[in-house]
């Protein structure tokens, strides 16, 4: 299992027409999913972070199948970026 964390830029006048389409399509999606922003914006961009805990190998295949099939891409600006994350195990 992997833990999926998708960032990219958001306008802010494009935030609540994004906010709506960004959950429908991780209910979709069917995984659990937590949609989060930083709390400052930077010359009138917003960071969102889309995250998918303890998901399948693969599944961010998935998640960027979805947001193009949702639509998404006219509301962010610049690139989606994945960071897949494992949980840290310690030999002895």
């Amino acid at each position: 299992m992997i833990d999926l964390y998708v960032y990219y830029k958001v306008r802010d006048g494009d935030a609540a027409s994004l906010a709506p389409r960004v959950r429908a399509m991780q209910a979709q999606l069917g995984a659990p999913a937590q949609l989060k922003r930083r709390p400052e914006a930077r010359e009138g961009l917003q960071t969102w972070m889309e995250v998918y805990p303890a998901v399948a190998e693969g599944f961010d295949a998935a998640v960027e199948q979805a947001a193009l099939d949702a639509g998404l891409q006219p509301f962010i600006q610049g690139p989606r970026r994945s960071e897949i994350f494992t949980d840290l195990s310690l030999c002895a």
